[in-house]
């Protein structure tokens, strides 16, 4: 019975797979905005389930959005660059960076001006497309706008200004459609935020103004009442205050330079050494404070009663406090504004001004409480300390992106790993009282929460450390640059070209044409005749693996199944990997350059481009991961498959395919 639903299956994953697949179409507008001036608007239609990615794609990522224009007659002018919509934003975690995509609908628009009357632009937009369980490779597709058919936009307000506000109208149609992952991007800003606040507050200039500023509003409030609500007042003044900020740092930003901020290499690195005055303030080398004038004038200002001294109140607290909140502050806005969402710095400032004024709501409600409150002491310092250590790690975060960006291969993940073991076992020392910092008080004696702490630092330091020699560490991949960025991406003592003996030992040098495949040292070939003339050589069956370098989905199923032992052996020892990428850009031979049959009148040009043509003949699909089983005869050993994140599953579609051979 087992074996029957395992065939069927992987018929059904035969059936599904074995189409050509079309997901985006694509239509042309022109918008006139003067008898030189128009906006070329072409719109993406992305069928459900499908996501087309953004024009602006981190480096090592998906394959992006590109439009190319045609100005052979040298009549047309491109003003700026092409504006698309908001889109979505999300980390992802098999790329291990921010990527922006589209879903339902995208539009983008180009500016142009025309030196003389023109009938026709024709442009080529080149795409990837994705859902959850397949990529398909780069398309290109030959875009025509007409320019004289349309009738003109002709009035006062059609302006430049009008082309500026296309993009915010595009924003606007993304945005009335949010996707989950935005929503849960958002929550995780705000949760974040929030406990960041609680943090602040067992900060030594936020902590004993707890008992001071509700013992003042219960004291000079007429009745229990009157006290609770000027206490609330005061707890929504602080969120005002904050939140205005957040408010504040988007309009000044912008959706568009928010939208850059995770890639940008200057922002990273002002990010880094920003965070690195935050972490050395916290660790006592100085202390971030607002001039004293400011603090005194608000003050006075709080004098005067009412509604405008309660809120004066919250701003004189703001203020005292900085030099304790303001790095939690600034570290929270960099986050949320690198996260590309408009509304991320409000949110965030929302998340931390509510955990910092709930308390004082609550012990103004039940005074009472404060009696539990434990009394301020050196453990204040402790906390604003190891919240110097985080803000210090994670400025190396900010310093990596700038790294990968620019390719300079100065952080490797290595030395990020290494930095990272350095910061957090110092914390460890430090929490173990090895470490004294100018501030601290003398330590008699550890408590049982310090010790408990220091354990969890030092067992977290330990369990980095084999990160060194290449493993993955899954509870900060996030953090850390990807394996292929660093100083062995196959592991300390081997190389692509098999220096040293290759782990398993079933390939002690490697064939023409063949490199082993990092992380896991799969023998691979690149080339189908190679591969195949090899496989023939040995004696072994072929295992065609139609993949990607931007294919999400099939990275998933090398880091998630590939690694799993039983296949991981197969994959090894049992067959020849011959890894075909459909979205290789290297350029064909000459000898090499032939029509496309799917396409007559068009060369092929890409490694690429040929690859993704075979498939798609031979195989009746376009979609990616897509692994094919063969014999010597180019013959399928059974029907091939696609997305199988099932390990057992493809365990058993692998055995059955070479039992067959």
């Amino acid at each position: 019975m087992k074996n029957i639903l395992i065939a069927l299956a992987l018929f059904t994953f035969g059936f599904l797979n074995s189409q050509v697949l079309d997901p985006v179409s694509w239509s042309t507008s022109v918008e006139k905005i003067s008898d030189t001036e128009y906006n070329l608007i072409a719109t993406a239609n992305i069928d459900a389930g499908w996501h087309l990615y953004s024009q602006t794609v981190p480096e090592g990522g998906p394959i992006p959005t590109t439009f190319t224009f045609d100005n052979s007659e040298e009549n047309v002018t491109l003003n700026g660059n092409t504006v698309e919509a908001e889109g979505h934003t999300v980390q992802d975690p098999i790329f291990e960076m921010e990527i922006k995509y589209f879903d339902g609908e995208a539009k983008f628009i180009q500016n142009i001006t025309v030196s003389k009357e023109t009938a026709t632009i024709s442009g080529v937009v080149e795409f990837m497309v994705c859902d959850d369980t397949r990529c398909l490779p780069p398309t290109e597709v030959d875009l025509v706008f007409t320019l004289l058919e349309k009738e003109i936009v002709d009035s006062e307000s059609s302006t430049k200004e009008e082309v500026n506000t296309v993009e915010n109208l595009s924003n606007e149609e993304a945005n009335s459609n949010p996707v989950e992952q935005t929503d849960k991007s958002l929550w995780g800003i705000f949760f974040i935020a929030f406990f960041s606040g609680f943090a602040a507050l067992l900060t030594p200039c936020v902590f004993p103004m707890i008992p001071m500023t509700v013992s003042f509003f219960t004291k000079q409030s007429k009745n229990k009442a009157a006290g609770i609500k000027n206490a609330i007042i005061y707890g929504l003044s602080i969120i005002v205050i904050y939140v205005l900020l957040g408010i504040l740092v988007s309009l000044v930003f912008g959706a568009d330079a928010l939208n850059a901020l995770s890639t940008n290499v200057w922002f990273n690195i002002i990010f880094f050494l920003l965070l690195l005055v935050f972490a050395a303030s916290f660790l006592g080398a100085f202390e971030i404070m607002l001039p004293n004038s400011w603090a005194n004038k608000v003050d006075s200002q709080a004098d005067r009663g009412g509604l405008i001294g309660i809120f004066f109140m919250a701003l004189a607290l703001a203020i005292v406090s900085f030099s304790c909140t303001g790095p939690i502050v600034g570290t929270l806005l960099v986050q949320a504004a690198a996260g590309g969402s408009q509304i991320g710095p409000i949110v965030g400032m929302l998340g931390f001004s509510c955990a910092i004024a709930l308390p004082f709501a609550l012990f103004a409600a039940f005074p009472g409480w404060l009696n539990s409150l434990p009394k301020s002491g050196g453990w204040l310092n402790t906390v604003k300390v190891v919240l110097g250590f985080l803000e210090l790690a994670l400025a190396f975060k900010f310093l990596s992106n700038a790294d990968l960006v620019l390719q300079l291969h100065w952080l490797e993940r290595e030395v990020f790993i290494a930095i990272w073991i350095a910061v957090f076992g110092a914390l460890a020392f430090y929490l173990f009282g090895k470490i004294q910092l100018p501030h601290d008080s003398p330590l008699t004696h550890i408590s049982v929460g310090r010790l408990s702490l220091g354990l969890i630092v030092l067992s977290f330091t330990i369990y980095m450390i084999p990160g060194l020699w290449g493993a993955p560490l899954n509870l900060i991949s996030a953090f850390p640059p990807p394996q292929h960025y660093s100083e062995s991406p196959y592991g300390v003592g081997y190389t692509q070209l098999g220096s040293g003996q290759v782990p398993g030992g079933q390939h002690n040098e490697i064939p023409e044409g063949a490199h082993l495949m990092p992380p896991h040292n799969i023998l691979a070939f690149n080339d189908y005749d190679k591969g195949l003339a090899y496989a023939k050589k040995v004696g072994k069956p072929v295992m065609i693996d139609f993949t990607g370098h931007a294919c999400v989905n099939c990275r998933k199923m090398e880091q998630n199944v590939w690694v799993k032992p039983k296949v991981l052996d197969i994959l090894k020892n049992d067959v020849i990997l011959i890894s075909l990428y459909v979205d290789d850009k290297r350029k064909l031979e000459d000898d090499d350059v032939v029509e496309s049959k799917l396409k007559p009148g068009k060369k092929l040009k890409y490694i690429g481009q040929k690859w993704s043509e075979l498939q798609t003949i031979k195989y009746k699909t376009n979609s990616q991961p897509f692994y094919v089983l063969m014999d010597h005869n180019e013959e399928n050993l059974l029907d091939p498959v696609a997305y199988m994140p099932d390990a057992d599953a493809y365990y058993n579609w692998l055995k059955e395919g070479i039992s067959n051979f």
